[in-house]
C-alpha cells in the first residue's frame, strides 16, 4: 500500500528523535498525524491531512503558527511510546511542545480539520471592557482573571500561554490600562474565582514571567484533584496512562463524595501524578459495577482500575481511618493488589481487594479498557449504548 502516499513528495514536517522538541517546542500549535504505514486508515488520512495543512498555511503562513507533522511509529517506536501511542492513525494536538490530553477524534475531512485548527487558534481569553462583567461571571465555573496594565507585556504574554492550554478546564478573562487598574494596587495581578457564589478569591503571588509557576498554579486550581468520568471523557482519562481511584456513587449523594475528596486530598496529595481521582454515578455505570459484583444499592463503592483488574477497597466506612485509603494505592504500586488478587493474601494480612478475592481464579478485567477505532471498545460505552 506504500505507493498511495509519498512522504517525500509531501510538506508536512517529518518527526524523528533529533528534531520533534526543537519543532514542536517552536510552534504554537501542532497537529501531528501518528500513524503506521501498514494502516489501511493511516493511508487514506494521508492526503486529507496534507491538503488541510495546505489550506491552514495560507491563513497561517508564519511557520511557527500552525505546524503540521507526522511520526511514522514503526520507524520511532520510542516516540510513539513517548506519547502512549496505541493505534493508528492518531491526531494529536500540541500547544508550546505541551501534548494536550483530548485528541482530535472530528471528522478526518479537510473542512473538519481546517475548522479544528481555526478554533484552536482563536483566542481563548475574553477580554472586558467593565470590571463589572466579572462580577458577574458564570461562579459554577471555574475562572482565571488577568489584571494587566498593557497587552504587550511579558506578563501577559505568558498569561495568555497558559490560557491556550487549559482554556478547556478554566474560563479565563483579562482586562488592562485604565479599565484594570483598581486590582493593580501592586502590580500586574492574577486571581483564581472558584465555583460557589461565596468562594473567596485566591490570588497567585509567584512570578508572572515564570510559565512553569503559573501554569502548575493555574493547573491546580483549573483541574480538580477529583474528576467526574463520564461517557464522553472516559477515553480522554484513560489515554492519560494512570490508573483509576473512583468513588461510585449516587448522583444525589453528595456527602460521600465531599468525604471521598477529602480524604483524597489528606491522604493522597502526594499521589497525584500517579493515579486519576474520580468519581462515577452509579447509576449511569452499572456496568464496571456489576464487573466488581456491586450494583447501584451497594453504592457508594470505591475501586481502583489498573487497566488489567478492578480491586475493591474493602469498606467504604473505613474511608476515614487514617493512612487506610493511602494504603489501598500503594498496594497497588506495590504489586500486592495484583498479587493477592491471583495468589490470595498473606496468612497474617488482611488484602485491601478482600472483597472479592474469591474471584481470585478469574480476577475481573478493567471495565475502562481503551476504547479502538475497530472491534475493541469500553466497556462503559457498551453500557452507554444500551441506555
Amino acid at each position: 500500500v506504500s505507493w498511495l502516499f509519498n512522504p517525500a513528495g509531501s510538506e508536512i514536517t517529518s518527526l524523528d528523535s533529533g528534531n520533534i522538541d526543537d519543532i514542536l517546542n517552536n510552534a504554537d500549535v501542532a497537529l501531528v498525524n501518528f500513524y503506521a504505514d501498514w494502516c489501511r486508515f493511516s493511508q487514506m488520512l494521508h492526503p486529507i491531512f496534507e491538503e488541510a495543512s495546505n489550506v491552514i498555511k495560507e491563513e497561517y503562513p508564519d511557520k511557527n503558527q500552525v505546524v503540521f507533522a507526522r511520526v511514522d511509529c514503526d520507524q520511532h517506536s520510542d516516540i510513539a511510546q513517548r506519547y502512549r501511542i496505541s493505534k493508528y492513525p492518531t491526531l494529536k494536538l500540541f500547544r508550546n511542545g505541551m501534548m494536550m490530553k483530548r485528541e482530535y477524534r472530528g471528522q478526518r475531512s479537510v473542512t473538519a480539520i481546517a475548522d479544528y485548527i481555526r478554533q484552536q487558534k482563536s483566542n481563548p481569553i475574553r477580554e472586558v471592557q467593565d470590571l463589572e462583567e466579572i462580577s458577574s461571571v458564570d461562579r459554577s465555573r471555574r475562572n482565571i482573571v488577568g489584571y494587566f496594565e498593557q497587552k504587550d507585556s511579558d506578563n501577559y504574554r505568558t498569561f495568555e500561554r497558559v490560557a491556550n492550554i487549559l482554556h478547556d478546564d478554566c474560563v479565563f478573562l483579562s482586562a488592562f490600562g485604565d479599565i484594570s487598574k483598581a486590582e493593580r494596587f501592586s502590580g500586574d495581578n492574577v486571581i483564581y474565582k472558584p465555583p460557589g457564589e461565596n468562594a473567596p478569591d485566591m490570588v497567585y503571588l509567584g512570578s508572572l514571567t515564570n510559565f512553569d509557576l503559573i501554569y502548575a498554579w493555574t493547573q491546580d486550581k483549573c483541574v480538580p484533584l477529583v474528576r467526574e468520568i463520564t461517557f464522553e471523557n472516559g477515553e480522554e482519562l484513560t489515554e492519560e496512562g494512570l490508573p483509576f481511584l473512583i468513588l461510585f456513587h449516587m448522583k444525589d449523594d453528595l456527602e460521600s463524595l465531599e468525604k471521598f475528596q477529602q480524604e483524597v486530598a489528606r491522604q493522597l496529595i502526594s499521589e497525584k501524578g500517579t493515579i486519576n481521582f474520580l468519581h462515577a454515578d452509579c447509576d449511569k455505570f452499572r456496568h464496571p459495577l456489576l464487573h466488581i459484583q456491586k450494583t447501584p444499592a451497594d453504592c457508594p463503592v470505591i475501586a481502583i482500575d489498573s487497566f488489567r483488574h478492578m480491586y475493591v477497597f474493602p469498606d467504604f466506612s473505613d474511608l476515614s481511618v487514617p493512612g487506610k485509603l493511602k494504603q489501598f494505592v500503594l498496594d497497588l504500586h506495590s504489586g500486592k493488589l495484583h498479587r493477592e488478587f491471583h495468589h490470595g493474601p498473606d496468612p497474617t494480612d488482611v488484602a485491601p481487594g478482600q472483597a472479592i478475592q474469591d474471584l481470585a481464579s478469574s480476577p475481573p478485567e478493567s471495565s475502562f479498557q481503551k476504547l479502538a477505532p475497530s472491534e475493541h471498545r469500553y466497556t462503559l460505552l457498551r453500557e452507554k449504548d444500551e441506555l
